[in-house]
């Protein structure tokens, strides 16, 4: 069953049998079909297991780029948070060792207060003021720019918690001088009572970016600070400035979290991460692996590649679909040609039979003849002289030479249909065509046909049959002199080639068309009017080509006239050269 099928598809992909189809335009679209069809199937097989591979490399590459990717900024990550974590840590020292427990009533001296804000200025340009604040909140001493002593920081909110936890740390606020900035405050237990005190520093927030800036790394595109409602604490590439709202950072509450973000710019990934002791998340931000350098050398690399070899496999399998379909027509051509020259065979072989008994039923009356004039020749120089016997002579030898020129005729006549013994001599080519020239030169003369010879001077003599020769060229010439009729032009040219002597006949004829053109060497067949043609000429000539060892082709345009080439070898084979020399002894014998 599955063979019936694929011998179905088969004989549907292969270009239709040509034999006897005249239709040279619909030859040519069926094989340009199948060599469509073959390039068509060769690609398919070829590029689609390079697609496949470059898909699966492609797609395994960019999931190891990702990996490789999230791996290097969550490293980062942890890195960055170490640095910041322990630049805040080493803020809160700083407060720390101003308010140890004993020293309460000396930080609220102001001389002291201002001393020790000029020392942490010095440290970190950042801080601004510094201000002592009681259990009730109110600001007993104050060291900075603002007029804020005695300030009642009650309601506030980060006094509640600093006073619960003992530090606190706000997020970045404009406040009471409309500049960002942020605190710090560290509440301590007053030694001779119960109460508290807070010592309360405040920082401009560009500390914090300068911070984040020592720690700004190749290895991210982006690193700030966010609050964990999502209000920018440091200035970010993609999301703004400080205080403004970045609509993607509050949900950023866990450690080591992934996001991908559709932005103008393409997919990014972001990692954050919780600083302890504070309200603010670091947050990393890079381009996803597409727009790196190793990403882009991949898949530039992978492209070349892959156009490589598709541009490989369409050369490759154009020259092999050509291939097979210059070879396919090329064997359906020889075999059509072989069924052709069979059936010309066949055709010659039946004319050969009629021209055989014709050829014999006229050797029997010249036999005769031949015989009865050498009897009288005889007779004719054993009698006396008398007034007519030269003319009697002369009357016997015409009688003599007339029965050897139809002798000639019917030998001719004989080889059409069997093999005739071809008597072999050095000719020179040239001379003989020169020779058959002059024998037609009268009727070119009177058709106004010019000839035009192109004869190679150093061409070798051949060994061949001389009649032979004189009968294929008269036949041909004289065919392009019946083509052209009137005011024409016949070329003519010899060359070596090999170990053969191409000659070129071309005519200004008005051509053959194609549907004649493959019947042109079939017995019988003629274009002429009825009664000036029998169709014998070219099959004779082909015929006689053939048996000399040649070959004989035809090429034709309509409108601009037809070629003929005929092909000899300069020396016979040797079962033809050794049949001759055979013949030739027993001849001298």
């Amino acid at each position: 069953m599955s063979m019936n099928v694929f011998s179905r598809w088969l004989a549907r992909f292969l270009p239709e049998d040509q034999y006897g189809i005249d239709d040279v335009s619909g030859i040519n679209k069926r094989y340009k079909k199948f060599r469509t069809n073959l390039l068509t199937t060769m690609l398919t097989i070829s590029l689609l297991p390079a697609i496949i591979t470059a898909a699966i490399g492609y797609f395994q590459y960019r999931d190891l780029l990702q990996t490789t990717e999230r791996e290097q900024l969550l490293w980062n990550l942890e890195g960055a948070q170490k640095t910041m974590q322990a630049l805040i840590n080493e803020l809160h020292s700083s407060i720390e060792f101003i308010v140890r427990e004993d020293r309460c009533d000396e930080i609220l001296d102001q001389d002291t207060l201002d001393g020790m804000l000029i020392r942490l200025k010095l440290k970190y340009n950042g801080f601004v003021d510094l201000g002592v604040i009681d259990s009730r909140g109110i600001q007993l001493t104050y060291s900075g720019p603002y007029k804020l002593k005695g300030y009642n920081y009650r309601v506030q909110e980060w006094f509640e918690h600093v006073r619960g936890r003992g530090f606190y740390i706000s997020n970045v606020f404009l406040g009471y001088r409309n500049i960002p900035h942020f605190v710090i405050a560290v509440s301590k237990k007053r030694p001779d009572s119960e109460d508290h005190w807070v010592l309360r520093a405040t920082i401009n927030a560009d500390t914090l970016q300068e911070f984040i800036s020592t720690i700004n790394t190749k290895a991210s595109d982006d690193i700030f600070l966010v609050s964990r409602t999502g209000k920018l604490q440091t200035s970010s590439r993609y999301f703004g400035n400080a205080m403004e709202y970045c609509p993607i950072c509050e949900t950023s509450s866990h450690l080591h979290e992934i996001f991908k973000l559709e932005r103008g710019m393409g997919d990014v990934l972001q990692v954050s991460a919780p600083l302890e002791n504070t309200p603010w998340m670091l947050v990393l931000v890079k381009e996803k692996y597409i727009h790196q350098a190793a990403w882009f050398s991949f898949r530039k690399r992978l492209l070349l590649i892959f156009l490589g070899c598709s541009a490989t496999c369409l050369v490759i399998s154009y020259s092999l679909a050509n291939m097979l379909t210059n070879r396919i027509r090329e064997t359906d051509e020889k075999r059509q040609s072989l069924l052709t020259e069979a059936e010309h065979s066949n055709k010659l072989a039946s004319i050969g039979r009629l021209a055989a008994g014709v050829a014999h039923e006229i050797n029997n009356p010249l036999a005769i003849i031949d015989q009865k004039s050498g009897l009288m020749q005889d007779l004719l120089g054993l009698t006396e002289e008398f007034k007519y016997k030269e003319k009697f002579y002369t009357s016997i030898a015409g009688i003599q030479n007339s029965v050897g020129r139809c002798k000639a005729i019917t030998h001719r006549l004989l080889g059409f249909a069997r093999r005739m013994d071809v008597i072999l001599e050095e000719i020179k080519l040239n001379e003989l065509i020169q020779e058959v020239l002059n024998f037609l030169e009268k009727e070119a003369m009177y058709n106004r046909i010019r000839m035009e010879l192109g004869f190679q001077a150093d061409l070798p003599t051949i060994y061949c049959d001389r009649g032979q020769l004189q009968q294929i060229f008269l036949n041909i010439i004289n065919n392009a002199i019946d083509a052209i009729g009137k005011d024409g032009l016949i070329a003519i040219s010899t060359r070596l080639q090999g170990n053969d002597v191409l000659v070129r006949i071309k005519d200004s004829g008005p051509g053959i068309p194609p549907n004649i053109l493959q019947h042109i060497f079939d017995p019988f067949f003629t274009t002429k009017a009825p009664g000036k043609g029998t169709g014998l000429g070219l099959s004779i000539t082909y015929g006689l080509v053939k048996k000399l060892g040649g070959e004989i082709t035809v090429s034709s345009e309509v409108g601009k006239g037809a070629t003929f080439e005929i092909r000899l070898p300069v020396k016979p084979d040797k079962s033809a050269e050794r049949d001759n020399n055979e013949r030739n002894q027993s001849i001298n014998r």
